[in-house]
């Protein structure tokens, strides 16, 4: 039997579901912590008069992404006390994570950063290790307002994570650089350390509204979780405190792995994970700096909250919705390819503008366009490995294959900042080599593209 394709009106009505307003909620808790240690940190460091190259390495705090796979089996079984009767073991751990981070707020609110940079820098990356870990748990909730068969409505519910996390991520950062310009304006010297605390009681907004986020019962996963370990105890031979112990931790960490090489095939995973590590290099290397080449070409703080985060929030909005209504129609692989493609192009869009210039017309066309191309690229890559995934390890393998992601974008973009001074402030160039950043993995999808098995291919 042929499945009729639905009309793009059809496909669009797929937003009008109530899990999706759930979903945005959590695409925001998700993106906002990246207001505090990215646009935030790097202007506030670039202020206080450090270099570039500092900068560019500061954002190795970033690297936590990559590597919360680790931790992620502990977060997807170990229940918080009492949070986790009280609200649910999702919701438990992304409220522990928030008090986390606002409590890093308040410590940030009271230093001063050319004297005390390394704890600077520490309570940075304890917000980024809250941030990392909070997005384990955030990501398998939202996976879990989807049933494991509803293949367009996972496509639906991605594009409207993405346009949460960017909510987050773009309207925080207007809050965050209206907020600093105007406490500088009025002759607040410490304008930056007031201003983490306005963000604080967004932290705290936040979660007043995650309480009214479902969260479906773990009953089913804990289940299948037991017997899978109970299968471990059997083939160890014995059945005492230890083994039972060995078991679990073996059942926890291993099992996750094993279930996603077992489900594609050595090869084929692989090459997953190599297309995973790969497919954002670029756009993180022009992110990573972009907020400091704004700078440097002659962009105020209120145009930069204007050009990069109102208006590239607006555009991603649309096209995130657009870019999931293709994915629903067209297939996820196929709209990685558009995306890879447009991440190219648009990459080439700001070298234009690092020859020509500062040029608000030119800005805002290469802001557009980034964004555009972002939206698509984001969608397809979160419906995609969404639909990887073993719902009985929905935590664990969406964050291993999320943090492999995160791997390529975090750690190796760390030394953008190095790569422009080596190339002595040349941004043009280091626009071109981003572009030429993203070829490698649309040569591994390719690879794929024909033998891997998921819903809306």
């Amino acid at each position: 039997m042929i499945e009729k394709k639905q009309s793009w009106s059809e496909s669009i009505l797929v937003y009008r579901d109530i899990r999706m307003l759930r979903i945005l909620l959590l695409g925001a808790i998700s993106g906002f912590p990246w207001v505090l240690i990215a646009s935030s940190l790097s202007l506030w460091l670039k202020e206080e008069g450090l270099s570039r190259s500092t900068i560019g390495w500061a954002g190795l705090i970033f690297g936590v992404y990559a590597f919360n796979y680790l931790w992620a089996p502990l977060v997807d079984r170990i229940q918080i006390p009492y949070l986790s009767k009280k609200i649910g073991h999702r919701r438990g751990w992304i409220v522990l994570m928030q008090l986390i981070i606002l409590l890093s707020l308040l410590i940030w609110s009271v230093i001063n950063p050319t004297q005390n940079l390394a704890l600077l820098i520490g309570v940075g990356l304890i917000i980024a290790t809250a941030s990392a870990t909070q997005d384990i748990t955030v990501d398998a909730l939202r996976i879990e307002q989807i049933n494991a068969n509803e293949g367009k409505s996972m496509a639906a519910g991605a594009a409207v994570a993405v346009v949460g996390w960017w909510t987050g991520y773009k309207l925080g950062g207007v809050i965050a650089l209206f907020t600093a310009e105007f406490f500088e304006n009025v002759g607040i010297e410490d304008y930056w350390q007031s201003t983490f605390l306005v963000l604080g009681g967004i932290v705290i907004l936040m979660n007043i509204a995650l309480m009214f986020v479902h969260e479906p019962s773990n009953n089913l996963r804990q289940i299948k979780q037991s017997e899978n370990d109970k299968l471990i105890e059997e083939k160890l031979g014995s059945s005492n405190k230890l083994s039972r112990f060995v078991a679990y931790i073996s059942g926890t960490i291993g099992n996750p792995i094993i279930s996603f090489f077992k489900k594609n095939g050595f090869t084929i995973a692989i090459w997953i994970l190599g297309f995973v590590f790969l497919f954002k290099i670029g756009e993180a290397f022009l992110g990573r700096m972009s907020i400091v080449f704004y700078k440097e070409i002659g962009f105020s703080k209120g145009e930069i909250a204007i050009y990069s985060k109102t208006l590239g929030w607006i555009t991603t909005v649309i096209f995130t919705l657009i870019g999931g209504v293709f994915a629903m129609r067209s297939g996820t692989i196929k709209t990685m390819f558009v995306a890879g493609g447009f991440m190219a192009a648009t990459n080439l869009l700001f070298a234009l503008l690092a020859w020509s210039g500062k040029s608000e017309w030119l800005f805002a066309l290469a802001v557009i366009a980034d964004d555009i191309s972002a939206a698509f690229a984001t969608v397809a890559f979160v419906a995609f490995i969404s639909l990887l995934v073993d719902r009985t390890y929905t935590a664990t393998q969406y964050a291993l294959l999320a943090s492999i992601g995160t791997a390529g974008r975090t750690t190796l973009a760390s030394s953008s900042g190095a790569l422009v001074d080596w190339l002595n402030g040349d941004w043009g160039t280091f626009f071109i080599i981003t572009t030429l950043m993203v070829v490698p993995s649309l040569i591994c999808l390719w690879f794929i593209k024909d033998k891997i098995v998921i819903s809306g291919k």
